[in-house]
């Protein structure tokens, strides 16, 4: 790698709580993670990226004049994609080498791809001598999620990519973009992140439905009550005007209003050092993202009811997009190796799938380091 100028990273990222909430307004809890996607850039005094990878035998040239043709790439979408939103903000795009390295699972729900959209635009940046700035970087790498890739997602995925700080949990605000971070201190126990290894692809599954459902149920309710957003509706509300709602929406709201409601008292749990109870707010979770949300599945609610089963557990949830990928698991730390074997026997025995475990810690979001 020696021959390229830089070296530029972004996170995967965990979210503690606050699950399919970001589109909808809400407060959220991620974390940026140690497993990332690497970008190794060095200009090419060309009109092209080249792009290539570390894991694929790939190799593809993109057009800096056509940077909006290559949506379906099969390869390099993404790429393209950051590239076609970042240059259409404006931003100077110049010719490049980019080498990627991808750590981040894909189909995990660890969110692979807002780790290299992220990483491409900030890779871009670099090798055009322009200086970061994270949020914007975020805002059109979401852009990019959304109008070339397809997947109508909110803002946490690409925002925890770029802005993650080592060893802190983000408390996130979608709507305003205002974000306190809280140090990830807890006590005697540990992240556990598992894979259900069932892959799943937001774009073909229900995640776009979801999104829609919740805009459907945004207009309806807005005939009754002052809402800018799903997040605006209180618990005492929602007892109130969901019931205009037809059921399927009702439920959608539900899980809406009741995730927010679990941040809050996670923020207050974490705070307070009170991990017993934030297992507890894992547990609910699932159990909204399950028969609320509906976007769990047999495999993924298997993982979970096994984790849950265990006696050092305190809590354990789906995370990401849903129909598949990681749980999150919050776990004694001295019972960690004794968890994962249990989790992984039982959750064999319940699906023929064999559960992954990943050691990742909390890490910064991009970074920039000069290979020269």
């Amino acid at each position: 790698m020696n021959d390229y100028r830089y070296k530029v990273t972004a996170a995967g990222r965990i979210n503690i709580i606050g699950e399919h909430i970001d589109y909808c307004g809400g407060r959220v809890m991620p974390a940026a993670i140690s497993l990332k996607n690497t970008v190794y850039v060095r200009p090419n005094g060309t009109n092209t990226i080249n792009l290539s990878w570390t894991t694929l035998p790939d190799k593809v040239t993109l057009d800096i004049d056509k940077l909006e043709s290559y949506k379906g790439l099969k390869c390099g979408n993404y790429q393209a994609g950051s590239a076609y939103m970042w240059q259409r903000a404006g931003h100077k795009i110049t010719g490049c080498d980019m080498l990627h390295d991808c750590t981040v699972p894909f189909g995990s729900g660890l969110s692979s791809s807002a780790a290299i959209e992220v990483s491409t635009i900030a890779a871009l940046a670099t090798i055009a001598g322009e200086p970061l700035n994270k949020v914007e970087i975020a805002l059109k790498a979401q852009q990019a999620e959304r109008e070339y890739a397809g997947v109508n997602c909110g803002i946490m995925d690409q925002f925890a990519s770029a802005c993650g700080k080592k060893d802190s949990v983000m408390l996130l605000d979608c709507n305003t973009l205002n974000c306190e971070y809280l140090p990830l201190r807890l006590g005697d126990y540990s992240l556990v992140i598992t894979n259900c290894n069932k892959p799943h692809n937001l774009i073909q599954s229900k995640y776009n439905e979801r999104r829609s459902e919740t805009e459907d149920a945004l207009k309806i309710l807005q005939r009754s009550v002052d809402i800018s957003c799903l997040a605006d509706l209180s618990l005492m509300q929602s007892k109130s005007y969901t019931e205009v709602l037809p059921p399927v929406l009702k439920k959608r709201a539900e899980h809406v209003v009741g995730e927010c409601n679990r941040v809050r008292k996670a923020t207050i749990a974490l705070k307070a050092g009170n991990i017993e109870a934030l297992g507890k707010l894992l547990n609910e979770s699932h159990k909204s993202l399950k028969e609320l949300y509906e976007v769990t599945g047999r495999e993924p609610d298997a993982l979970v009811k096994a984790a849950q089963s265990h006696p050092y557990c305190l809590g354990s949830r789906l995370m990401g997009g849903g129909f598949g990928g990681c749980t999150i698991s919050l776990v004694k730390s001295d019972c960690i190796d004794e968890f994962k074997e249990f989790v992984y026997n039982e959750y064999f025995s319940e699906t023929g799938y064999k559960a992954e475990f990943y050691d990742a810690d909390i890490s910064d979001g991009i970074t920039v380091t000069s290979t020269f």
